[in-house]
């Protein structure tokens, strides 16, 4: 079974020594570097169209959708031990968000731009207009580039993972009420030898999975989608992500 003992030890010798921020370079495990550009667009969307998601099932009062948008890193992540930049950058990466302290659910937390399904709208159109609220991004639907696997959270939601093509200089700005930073993260921050890191939990038979960034790490689900974008959008897998634990922190 995946996450148990012997997959953890495996996924421990995989990941083998942490490599310096300093030291790692944009790059992709096939040595091509990552920039945002229509190379990079036409081969997530090629991944994504190969890709069979698993959909669950979920009432409209617990139905979430969230924003995978990719995009340059620009001026860089504003994270400890990744680089900072005087000139605007073509690096391809992910948006992420620190979640707003006054919130009254998961504040504080990693989170990609997202939140609950009005009445009638679908995923997409839900991901895209959280988007916009949390972080000013405005974008069309033919931005989508595609879906991920459903996620059940342990807080009792279904969160929808959206992949979208924000494209290079893409413009965000943070509503404080929701978004207290957003930070532009390398893709090849998630193809980095010691991720993911799986953590056994007493309560579950499935481990916890945290993605490093930087001198950082962010936890299952949001690290949980990271993951199969990863092995999904950049590697062409069909890996699934559903069984990892979440830290208790986002349980409630």
């Amino acid at each position: 079974m995946f996450g148990s003992r012997s997959e953890m030890e495996r996924m421990s010798l995989l990941a083998g020594p942490m490599s310096p921020p300093s030291q790692r370079i944009h790059q992709s495990e096939d040595g091509h570097i990552m920039i945002c550009n229509d190379d990079l667009r036409t081969r997530i969307s090629e991944n994504l169209r190969a890709f069979e998601p698993v959909v669950a099932e979920v009432d409209d009062a617990h139905h979430a959708a969230v924003a995978i948008t990719v995009t340059d890193v620009g001026f860089g992540a504003e994270l400890a031990g990744l680089p900072a930049y005087d000139d605007w950058q073509n690096l391809a990466g992910l948006i992420l968000t620190r979640r707003s302290a006054q919130l009254r659910k998961h504040a504080g937390q990693w989170a990609f731009p997202g939140g609950r399904l009005d009445a009638g709208e679908t995923p997409v159109v839900t991901a895209l207009r959280e988007m916009h609220e949390e972080v000013a991004i405005d974008l069309a639907a033919d931005a989508v580039l595609g879906r991920l696997d459903d996620f059940v959270t342990r807080s009792g939601f279904v969160m929808t993972p959206i992949v979208v093509w924000g494209g290079p200089g893409l413009q965000a700005q943070a509503n404080p009420d929701e978004v207290a930073s957003i930070h532009r993260v390398p893709l090849t921050e998630f193809l980095r030898e010691d991720a993911p890191r799986l953590e056994p939990m007493a309560e579950s038979d499935h481990p916890i999975l945290r993605m490093p960034v930087g001198r950082d790490h962010i936890a299952a689900p949001t690290a949980a989608l990271i993951y199969q974008f990863r092995e999904v959008c950049l590697l062409g897998l069909s890996t699934r992500v559903a069984h990892f634990e979440q830290p208790r922190f986002a349980w409630r």
